[in-house]
């Protein structure tokens, strides 16, 4: 199973979660009053939707689990971790501080970029690969792809870390208003 086959099958278990609502009630979250989609969804019940929803599909025979470390583990083929990129809140307004999701470049950080570390750091026989679940406007008011290749930048020159090809696919038509395009994203980490 090849990371570009992980990221769309990701992909589309989010897009079906955004629309079927699995899990909310009227495609709410009901841990909070957001508006309806998975675009204000938190990072720990996305990776549990994330799982939940690659267990239905055949190839993967119910071995995708969440785990402390790694976020996913889809056994024998991936130890992921998950980080999303979230620019604008649900109330439509400028999120602070949200790219240290990605780019605080330290060991022991919960950024991508610790993730890194920590993957390869990882003792498993599992490939292991870095994934962000980013959202954005549909066209984007504030474009993802600079703090992607800020965090490539980083990840190879800064802290040398061996990152393979970037996997990238979108969805759009989100039902949430501003978390409109959901745009994942997959990088190997050897």
């Amino acid at each position: 199973m090849d990371l570009e086959t992980v990221v769309n099958d990701i992909a589309d278990v989010l897009k079906d979660v955004d629309f079927s609502g699995v899990r909310f009630k009227s495609s709410r979250p009901p841990y909070k009053e957001f508006q309806p989609g998975v675009g204000p969804c938190p990072e720990p019940q996305l990776v549990k939707l994330a799982a939940e929803g690659l267990n239905r599909i055949p190839r993967y025979g119910g071995s995708a689990r969440t785990r402390r470390t790694p976020d996913l583990m889809i056994e024998k083929y991936w130890a992921l971790e998950i980080k999303i990129a979230r620019p604008f809140g649900d109330n439509g307004k400028l999120a602070e501080n949200w790219s240290v999701n990605l780019l605080h470049p330290y060991p022991g950080n919960t950024s991508l970029l610790g993730d890194c570390l920590k993957l390869s750091e990882l003792p498993c026989s599992e490939q292991k690969a870095v994934i962000a679940v980013g959202y954005e406007h549909l066209p984007a008011q504030v474009s993802l792809e600079p703090l992607l290749k800020a965090f490539e930048v980083i990840a190879t020159t800064v802290l040398n870390i061996n990152l393979g090809a970037r996997w990238q696919t979108t969805r759009d038509g989100l039902i949430h208003p501003v978390h409109q395009r959901l745009v994942v994203l997959g990088w190997r980490i050897s």
